[in-house]
């Protein structure tokens, strides 16, 4: 739960940290953020043969929380707000930036004063009630200015510190959290489905709170206090952790304890030597993280490889047609699940930033009140004339776009088990979940939660603000999507692939997860809009680019959805009886 409530506390803010902080442009921030994330999860599976090989699931766990603990506290530490300056005619103009999030607001410096600033009819900037005798027209033409940026060193290197030591830590303890939970419950104990229930719902708990709570923080106290509380809920999950060891039973131990024990060259044994490789690979990743390129270009190699060796396990390993017909359907999985999470994945990215300009934030239409309290956001009650004497003396409708992250934590935690039950009741039935047809609803779902938006466009306000709900519903929609496909996932790559290649083909399962990653960073670097001082210039364009973007993302996520749906009838047979529990794991 708790190393969930780091990451989502960290994902909800890191893309306006990057945009607004640190002052990235927009498809620079997504490319960025589709970088980390892709080597958040290719890492784990370094962590997974470590840990079965040598060190065990308990101790990877604990190394794996150390980092994480050590990178989201460094994360807190913001440096100096980066500047900006607008440079026209051979002159510079400061850019006054203030507040963070939904609370940003820039503005030039011209002569001393503040003006505020928008989109000019060619593409250019207006800039709003400047005097005649200003030193700068009021209307610059596209291409006739440009904006300078001046980052702290130190900041940014903390930063990228900071999630090479977070991407290292997750590598440890993603892969082996879940195989402590699983070595508690002997195959066949009844047990088994409850126990993953309740890891399951400690996950999506521990996910919606940080988006909740790590979003106010940075919001009203900075981006310390948001970045700082995923560290110290991670610091107290290892707390827990470490004094809950008598309760694991001996369960997560290293398999060889002597072989791990033995001392190699000096007082260096494997154990220890791990621990320094780790340390050390933390500055390998933090040289290859700002280089989306060679992030992009080792992705590229990887898969080909992969391919290349799939082709070798189905032309000369595969023994017998129906060998191969089980290694085909998982590579179709496979598959399925980059395109779903490439569209899936956006959350963090484009929908963090559509959220952020084309969302109206707030619950209620208009100011109202509650047993006498005034209730509505702040520029309602204003609108209104309602003037509360203290902060808590009202209470607010409105919610910040990071914390529209939680939204699918919480839809999990309510239609989780309404799932479960739906599978358990057709898997009694015989009714038994075709993995490809199963994948097959879970892309049109996500791709309907892009189109849902693209069709209610006509409800956007006078500000280009499209209602709350809307990106609800899209929400809601690539939840359900998750639970359809989700299940049958890593489950069925380990009952469909031949019992020598297991490893390697949950290799490619990372591996994939990982390149969807990376893609949907680079597709929403394409949505990415100007901005000046981390504000975006022209919310009409940001929609129209936003909505253009899912169009194609929604109609990609249908069409593929609806072959995958056609190829279920094709190759229903394929995994020739291979059963899906209905508990199976679902990545969180």
């Amino acid at each position: 739960m708790w190393e969930r409530f780091s990451y989502y506390g960290m994902r909800g803010i890191l893309i306006f940290y990057l945009t607004q902080h640190l002052l990235f442009e927009q498809g620079a921030a997504s490319s960025q953020y589709g970088s980390y994330t892709s080597l958040v999860y290719l890492l784990p599976l370094v962590g997974g043969i470590l840990a079965d090989r040598y060190l065990g699931a308990r101790k990877a766990v604990v190394f794996g929380a150390l980092l994480l603990t050590a990178g989201h506290l460094t994360m807190a530490y913001e440096g100096k707000p980066a500047t900006q300056n607008l440079v026209y005619a051979g002159q510079t103009y400061a850019v006054d930036i203030q507040g963070r999030m939904e609370t940003r607001a820039t503005k030039l410096v011209i002569g001393g004063q503040k003006y505020g600033f928008g989109p000019a009819a060619d593409g250019g900037l207006a800039i709003k009630d400047l005097p005649a005798s200003a030193p700068l027209p009021a209307v610059l033409p596209k291409g006739s200015y440009k904006m300078e940026t001046h980052q702290d060193p130190l900041g940014v290197n903390a930063f990228y510190l900071a999630v090479s030591l977070i991407i290292m830590g997750v590598g440890f303890l993603k892969p082996n959290i879940s195989s402590v939970v699983g070595q508690l419950y002997p195959q066949g104990d009844p047990r088994r489905d409850s126990g993953f229930t309740l890891y399951y719902y400690g996950v999506n708990l521990g996910a919606f709170w940080a988006s909740v709570l790590c979003a106010v923080l940075g919001q009203s106290f900075g981006w310390w206090a948001g970045f700082g509380l995923a560290g110290v809920g991670m610091a107290l999950g290892l707390v827990v952790f470490v004094i809950g060891k008598p309760l694991l039973q001996g369960k997560g131990e290293s398999p060889d304890p002597e072989l791990l024990t033995k001392p190699l060259f000096g007082p260096i044994n494997r154990e220890r030597l791990i621990y320094l490789c780790g340390l050390l690979g933390v500055g390998g990743v933090w040289l290859l993280v700002p280089h989306k390129d060679i992030v992009g270009t080792a992705l590229k190699l990887s898969s080909a490889a992969s391919a290349l060796f799939i082709l070798w396990i189905l032309v000369f390993l595969c023994k017998t047609w129906v060998e191969r017909q089980r290694m085909m359907l998982a590579v179709i999985l496979v598959l399925g699940a980059v395109v779903f999470f490439t569209l899936f994945e956006q959350a963090g990215t484009s929908l963090n930033l559509f959220a952020a300009t084309n969302v109206d934030m707030t619950i209620t239409r208009h100011a109202t009140s509650f047993l006498g309290i005034p209730m509505g956001s702040a520029e309602q009650l204003a609108a209104a004339g309602i003037h509360p004497g203290s902060a808590f003396g009202w209470i607010d409708t409105g919610i910040g776009p990071a914390q529209t992250q939680s939204f699918n934590a919480g839809f999990i935690l309510i239609f989780a088990p309404v799932f479960a039950a739906m599978w358990a009741w057709l898997g009694k039935h015989n009714f038994a979940a075709n993995p490809t047809l199963t994948f097959g609803l879970g892309l049109i779902q996500v791709g309907l939660g892009f189109l849902v938006v693209v069709w209610g466009a006509g409800l956007a306000d006078s500000a280009f603000r499209m209602p709350l709900m809307m990106l609800g519903l899209l929400y809601l929609l690539h939840t359900t999507g998750e639970l359809f496909l989700s299940p049958v996932g890593m489950s069925e790559i380990t009952k469909l692939s031949m019992p020598t290649v297991v490893s390697f083909m949950m290799a490619v399962w990372f591996l994939a997860s990982s390149v969807a990653q990376f893609v949907g960073g680079a597709i929403a670097a394409k949505m990415g809009n100007e901005t000046i001082g981390g504000q975006v210039l022209d919310p009409k364009l940001a929609l129209e680019t936003s909505l253009h973007g899912f169009n194609q993302l929604g109609w990609g996520g249908v069409i593929c959805g609806g072959v995958f749906i056609l190829l279920s009838f094709l190759i229903r047979g394929w995994s020739h009886q291979v059963k899906t529990e209905a508990h199976a794991e679902i990545e969180a």
